[in-house]
């Protein structure tokens, strides 16, 4: 049996990857993949506190909270556990667990009810915004690494995030037509959360992923170097097209509308993302 395996069945399992055979002369002498995956490690793993305060937002419906619970927070933390073994495998020598206990003291700040959307339908729209961001940020890690287990560690979880956007969006369409939202209530959640995503738990994490990579060296280089570094790398092999689709999905645009607006969001959308 499994070790890691939940009240539920997983799609994979920490022992189908074998990271004895990670070839760690391709990473680490890399800064930046080494703080793309460390902060997506801390990430994942926080995610027990965040699936807690939507469990309670969601009380009441049994299907989204039992999914919750028992399947998406299940994967997620699959997923922080998984890439924390990638970290200690080619960095032993970071303290994972001292970095991750800064970044949770002030991730946690954000798992609060006050920071979720007015209405359940709205903030089904903002799970679809996170689930695309999430997708599109390990498709493009896939892209720009070459290690074999890294890439196949994290194509696993860019198949993981597709499905959970596939739910949420369809929780999404349920409670569209319980609360009666229309387009402009979905337009005005979707724009609160792409706004937030350059300054939510991925940056906290970049931050503190950042600090403790070059604590003690003479010369470490400043934050908004490192940043603007790993932005580029990844915008490189990022599917900006694919990410606009996806966010754009809970509009329920016409075809001919989507197709017009598709190009000129992701310009600007890319345009943003190298700033």
């Amino acid at each position: 049996m499994h070790t890691d395996q939940s009240a539920v069945d997983l799609r994979w399992h920490l022992e189908d990857l074998d990271f004895s055979s990670i070839d760690s002369a391709r990473v680490r002498g890399r800064d930046d993949i080494f703080l793309l995956v460390c902060s997506a490690s801390f990430v994942e793993s926080g995610s027990k506190t965040y699936a807690q305060t939507l469990v309670d937002y969601f009380a009441g419906d049994t299907e989204v909270g039992e999914w919750l619970s028992q399947h998406w927070q299940a994967e997620e933390l699959q997923h922080g556990r998984a890439l924390k073994a990638y970290v200690l495998q080619v960095w032993p020598e970071f303290d994972w667990d001292g970095a991750y206990a800064d970044f949770f003291a002030e991730y946690a700040k954000l798992c609060t009810s006050e920071e979720l959307e007015p209405t359940r339908g709205q903030e089904m729209v903002a799970r679809c915004v996170v689930e695309m961001g999430t997708t599109t940020y390990y498709q493009a890690l896939n892209a720009v690494c070459d290690e074999p287990v890294l890439r196949d560690l994290t194509w696993r979880i860019r198949t993981d995030e597709v499905q959970h956007y596939r739910h949420f969006h369809r929780y999404f369409l349920r409670y569209q037509q319980q609360e009666k939202l229309h387009r402009p209530h979905v337009l005005a959640a979707l724009w609160r959360r792409v706004l937030e995503l350059r300054q939510s738990d991925a940056d906290i994490a970049l931050r503190h992923a950042a600090a403790w990579r070059f604590r003690g060296r003479e010369q470490a280089p400043p934050y908004d170097a490192i940043r603007k570094q790993v932005y580029q790398l990844m915008s490189a092999q990022y599917p900006m097209e694919m990410a606009v689709r996806m966010a754009l999905k809970p509009l329920q645009l016409s075809a001919w509308l989507q197709r017009w607006v598709e190009r000129p969001v992701a310009a600007v959308a890319r345009w943003a993302l190298l700033r």
